[in-house]
């Protein structure tokens, strides 16, 4: 023992554990004589011999070396490459514990990050059939030893591309995409991309398929200003069922941002068309649309029910994508207002409020934390209704300022992050709103992820708490 009381225990040592709980990214948490070890590849209930591969004071990281006793909620995955791939890192733990796992992470960052007790998070709504759901992928391109081309994903925490045979989470139009670009690119000589070296061409292949209708959309990132010899990809994809739309991506910057500004179009319209529910969608290479279109209808029912329009209210959508929710919304309120930063995506908006013969929405495009905050100063706008779709960091305090002048009477959060959620919500409810309800949705099954839609209501504001806007 050290002098705090935890195991002396160094790199290389082996223990053995019983994996207790699970981080944030899948990591199996146990402990050693009260030293904290987190283990790749296990599972909550796993008896396992572990060894030491990085020993920090009060906690460390192991790795596997011999199963003693597996959790009976243990499942062989059926990816064979899921443990050194980054994708899946549920693949090894029942179905019905994953989303377990997942309501525990979201009432747990409720509680710890949130400081919100009893926190009312339902039981989270999963899938009947949690495989096949992605409508989109990007696989990075680089080349392996050999120098032979590899598609794939990133192993866990690297940039070093696992090839993926098939991806269980994807679609199977998938292999066949990745097939007719590799031979193109063995056969016209075109360079995947080296990120070391910032040469080579072809960065990703990004990937569509539109559940509704069947149509697939594909679309090369390249580090050029023109793909060499674009007939004969556009030709050899073509053959594939439910082609669509052909394009690439100039992306010549040294960033691991994907997708660049500039879009060719080489084959289609530019985009392909999905459905939520009664609602059709264009969707382009830049657009932002949820990958689970199942499972996509249950959040947006949910948030429809958490809007609570009556036909009257006058609701903005923050971070509204391609209008997704906002067209929801609208088919139940007097008037929804969208604001989103990428300007195509406006554009799909738009098309798709005329293509749906929805007139009463309108799109601005620009930054929600800059532009919300403008707009109530100069035209002290209203909202009856607020929903709010932010990207992982979640909301500007700027944002939320605004949101807290405008007093709608509920607010609807939809996130993709538990944790800047929680952070949020306490935000908000210290300066008058109340949390009624937090509705856990499994939008990405096998994986850490989980997508939760609250709803708010409006109590006394405290105008001498609001920061930015008074």
């Amino acid at each position: 023992m050290n002098v705090n009381g935890s195991a002396v225990i160094k790199k290389n040592d082996t223990v053995i554990v019983t994996i207790e709980d699970m981080s944030e990214n899948g990591e199996g948490i146990g402990k050693s004589e009260g030293y904290t070890l987190f283990v790749k590849d296990t599972v909550i209930g796993d008896r396992a011999e572990v060894k030491i591969i990085k020993a920090k004071k009060t906690y460390g990281y192991g790795r596997i070396q011999r199963l003693l006793e597996p959790s009976p909620w243990r499942t062989e995955p059926l990816c064979p490459a899921a443990a050194p791939c980054g994708g899946c890192q549920l693949q090894a733990m029942s179905y019905d514990q994953q989303l377990k796992f997942k309501e525990k992470k979201v009432r747990d960052h409720l509680e710890r990050l949130g400081g919100f007790q009893s926190p009312p998070v339902l039981p989270v709504i999963g899938m009947k059939d949690p495989w096949h759901y992605r409508n989109k992928a990007q696989y990075p391109v680089t080349t392996d030893r050999k120098g032979e081309i590899v598609m794939g994903f990133y192993a866990g925490r690297t940039h070093s591309v696992i090839q993926t045979p098939h991806c269980y989470i994807g679609q199977p139009v998938n292999d066949r995409v990745l097939a007719a670009v590799k031979a193109y690119m063995e056969t016209c000589g075109v360079a995947p991309y080296d990120e070391a070296s910032h040469k080579g061409l072809v960065r990703h292949v990004l990937i569509r398929r539109a559940a509704a209708t069947g149509q697939v959309m594909v679309c090369l990132i390249i580090n050029g200003k023109r793909l060499p010899a674009a007939e004969q990809l556009t030709e050899r994809l073509l053959e594939i069922e439910g082609m669509t739309s052909i394009s690439y991506n100039i992306n010549r910057e040294k960033t691991n941002v994907i997708l660049g500004e500039q879009v060719v179009n080489l084959y289609g319209p530019g985009y392909i068309t999905d459905q939520i529910g009664d609602v059709s969608f264009r969707i382009s290479a830049q657009s932002f649309f949820q990958v689970n279109p199942v499972q996509t209808k249950v959040l947006y029912e949910k948030a429809l029910e958490y809007a609570g329009l009556q036909g009257e209210e006058t609701v903005w959508d923050l971070y509204c994508g391609a209008g997704t929710i906002s067209l929801f919304l609208a088919r139940k309120a007097r008037q929804v207002y969208g604001v989103e930063i990428v300007p195509q995506a406006v554009d799909n908006a738009r098309e798709n409020a005329r293509i749906n013969g929805i007139e009463n929405v309108e799109f601005y495009t620009g930054k929600a934390e800059e532009l919300m905050p403008e707009l109530y100063r100069n035209r002290r706008l209203r909202a009856d209704v607020v929903v709010v779709d932010p990207p992982r960091k979640g909301c500007a305090q700027s944002l939320l300022d605004t949101v807290i002048a405008m007093a709608p009477e509920r607010m609807v959060y939809v996130s993709c992050n538990s944790a800047t959620l929680a952070r949020d919500l306490r935000y908000l409810c210290d300066r008058g709103f109340r949390l009624e309800e937090a509705q856990p949705v499994d939008m990405f099954p096998m994986t850490v992820g989980v997508e939760v839609v609250a709803l708010l209501s409006k109590g006394e504001i405290d105008s001498k708490k609001v920061s930015y806007i008074c």
